[in-house]
């Protein structure tokens, strides 16, 4: 039997780019968000991050087993933290947040989730966290409590996705954050991408097509899109993004 990580990469291997969609439990409920989910999955997403800056609700359980239930694609869990867990779940990224130098979520959070994740049987996908400015400041930066790379600065970021590749991390997931004014600049991707071996999701401030499309271009493994798609109930946009990211290797 594949692992979700088998799985992510068989995505990555056929379609050069893969295209996630972030839900948040705490703008949708959870009957809401599988009726949204399984329409994003229709419209060409390959897969569902499941998270929240904050999670004021207490129904993330009931959202994950809610979304499992309506789509096929993996769902994985992007925690805020060490309580943010469910068995239900395809696979949990294990994220440090590399970038900054705030103990809790480079290391202390993490070993507060180990026993847990242990306990639940759920698969672990180490990923190297950073984040990269983005002309605001974002909800990630703001409860993280930590500065962002500096967005002229490739040589930074390169720097930081090298230690993940070092530490033996799976996954580097360069953020803008959630609603980012300006989105990782293409350029950095491009320049990250030639660095290192490790595949490279990008996230934070993607709100249309054409540019999610300068980013797969530019070498990035997958593209997650939040905010721009969460009034999309008929798919329509989506599945404008899907096209634009699944470009199979074929350039402009």
């Amino acid at each position: 039997m594949s692992t979700t990580f088998q799985r992510l990469m068989a995505v990555r291997k056929g379609k050069q780019c893969g295209f996630w969609v972030l839900l948040d439990p705490d703008k949708k409920s959870s009957q809401v968000l599988a009726r949204y989910a399984k329409t994003m999955e229709a419209a060409g997403v390959d897969g569902f991050l499941i998270g929240s800056s904050i999670m004021v609700s207490a129904s993330f359980e009931r959202a994950v087993k809610a979304v499992k239930k309506a789509v096929r694609v993996p769902l994985i869990i992007f925690p805020n933290g060490s309580g943010m867990l469910s068995k239900t779940a395809d696979a949990v990224l294990f994220t440090s947040l590399i970038s900054g130098r705030n103990p809790n979520l480079l290391i202390d959070e993490q070993v507060k989730a180990a026993p847990a994740i242990k306990a639940l049987g759920l698969e672990t996908i180490p990923t190297g966290y950073i984040l990269i400015e983005s002309g605001n400041l974002t909800s990630v930066c703001y409860i993280s409590n930590t500065m962002p790379i500096p967005r002229n600065k490739p040589e930074i970021v390169k720097a930081h996705a090298l230690a993940a590749e070092y530490l033996g991390m799976k996954l580097v997931y360069l953020e803008a954050g959630s609603g980012a004014s300006m989105p990782v600049p293409a350029e950095t991707v491009r320049q990250v991408v030639k660095y290192v071996t490790l595949p490279i999701i990008v996230g934070g401030g993607i709100s249309d097509p054409s540019y999610a499309r300068k980013i797969a271009l530019a070498g990035a493994s997958f593209i997650v899109v939040g905010n721009a798609l969460e009034n999309d109930s008929t798919g329509a946009m989506a599945k404008s993004f899907a096209q634009a990211i699944h470009f199979n290797g074929i350039k402009d």
